[in-house]
């Protein structure tokens, strides 16, 4: 987190990588759920196929042998006849949450079958009944195969998904909220550092403003007290060109005035 600078800009990206982060933690949950129920379900299906199978197979053989005693012993007449697939197996792909299984699926090919005249002596019909049990068999054993192919890419994918799921959970999704709470103490730290240093400015605002009015108020105290005796001085004068000659000035200042007398008298 030292690295990541404690700015608003960051602090706005690593917000979108937070709801990016939580966005693609809901899509995987969700892929990761999907994947859980079609897991679970080719889980089932596989166990009642292979449940099946062993039943098939017994079917298969034993008809087999049914055939083999009633028609004799004919292996070596079908190993040496020319054979070509009348069933052969296509391959689709089949797409769940985003994960493409492969899925099998047999068609005949229409090619006649070289063995017709097998069984004609005798056994004929085991040996057709011994046909169409294996059919069924090749059928489970196709099934088994997408499955079983579907269930080892379903596995792959949803440990994936779930690693995904828990690193986003535990690793990312935590980090970046971590980051956060870090941008935002910083951020708060700075604030209340602004605040401080704009409160300790408008202190010092205030200081400087009240000392200058203090002053103000001292320099027109002291030349109020100028202007006021000459007001009043003019006044007296003022009377004086009035009345003649005659002062009108209080009996003290006449007292003041008077450079004969030695003494101040108040009369």
């Amino acid at each position: 987190m030292a690295e990541v600078p404690p700015t608003r800009m960051n602090l706005g990206l690593f917000k979108g990588k937070q709801v990016a982060a939580k966005k693609g933690y809901d899509l995987l949950k969700s892929k990761a759920d999907a994947l859980k129920v079609r897991f679970r379900t080719i889980c089932k299906v596989i166990y009642d196929t292979k449940v099946g199978m062993a039943d098939q197979s017994s079917v298969a053989f034993f008809s087999l042998t049914q055939a083999e005693y009633a028609a004799g012993n004919f292996r070596n007449q079908v190993l040496e006849s020319n054979m070509s697939a009348s069933v052969r197996v296509t391959s689709r792909t089949d797409n769940v949450a985003g994960v493409k299984l492969p899925v099998f699926n047999q068609y005949e090919t229409g090619v006649a079958e070289a063995n017709e005249n097998l069984g004609l002596i005798g056994g004929g019909r085991k040996i057709l009944a011994c046909k169409e049990k294996f059919g069924d068999y090749l059928k489970a054993l196709i099934k088994i195969a997408s499955l079983q192919t579907s269930f080892i890419a379903m596995d792959e994918a949803l440990k994936i998904t779930n690693r995904r799921v828990n690193a986003l959970e535990n690793v990312t999704i935590p980090k970046i909220l971590n980051v956060i709470t870090y941008i935002n103490r910083e951020l708060d730290e700075l604030e209340r550092e602004d605040f401080t240093r704009l409160k300790m400015v408008k202190k010092k605002k205030e200081e400087h403003h009240k000392a200058e009015e203090l002053e103000k108020q001292a320099y027109n105290a002291e030349h109020g007290e100028v202007t006021a005796n000459k007001a009043v001085a003019n006044s007296y004068g003022a009377e004086e060109s009035k009345t003649g000659g005659q002062s009108n000035k209080p009996k003290q200042l006449v007292a003041l005035e008077d450079d004969d007398d030695e003494d101040v008298v108040f009369k």
